[in-house]
């Protein structure tokens, strides 16, 4: 808990520089790409790794991301090595998307469907999550296949799920007839 607390602050602090400078899309941009970096088990054990000093870390970051990413994030990432908070990279790349997207007033959204959805589908969820009361003012949907679904959908926004799955509705049937709800007693 700690930990994420730490990272939050390191990412709210590059969130509001990035906001005074006006390059707030920039960062979010390299946050992203971070994010997507880090995915990858070498780098991240070589992040977490209290062996390898700070100044290789940072070799190794300049290698990596030098020319990909912005100078502003070159220094951030820098500077978090130098005070050997690199180990909370991860966290930091992810608080800082979450909360780009809660300034920018953007919902993410996961959409888990049995088959692909084409471009016009899933244009019209879009819509009608906007017209609903759920999301803010714009959405970012991830798009997810899940074939256990069956058919039907699960979507996720927040902390909330709404499943229409067909996989759901044939679960809670054979739930209902497991308790003999319609089996009448005399």
């Amino acid at each position: 808990m700690a930990n994420y607390r730490v990272a939050s602050r390191y990412a709210k602090a590059l969130l509001d520089l990035g906001i005074e400078q006006n390059n707030i899309d920039v960062l979010y941009k390299d946050m992203q790409s971070v994010q997507a970096a880090m995915a990858s088990r070498d780098l991240k054990l070589m992040v977490k790794s209290p062996i390898i000093n700070s100044d290789k870390k940072n070799t190794i970051f300049k290698m990596l991301f030098e020319g990909k990413l912005d100078k502003l994030t070159m220094s951030f990432i820098e500077l978090i090595t130098n005070k050997s908070r690199e180990h909370l990279l991860p966290e930091m790349a992810t608080s800082f998307v979450d909360q780009y997207k809660k300034h920018n007033n953007i919902t993410a959204v996961t959409l888990t469907t049995a088959t692909p959805l084409n471009a016009g589908v899933l244009e019209t969820i879009k819509k009608a999550l906007l017209d609903s009361n759920v999301t803010a003012t714009e959405v970012d949907v991830e798009s997810k296949v899940d074939e256990s679904l069956i058919g039907g959908f699960v979507i996720e926004v927040g902390d909330k799920l709404y499943d229409a799955s067909v996989a759901h509705k044939l679960n809670k049937v054979r739930k209902d007839f497991t308790q003999n709800k319609y089996i009448k007693s005399f």
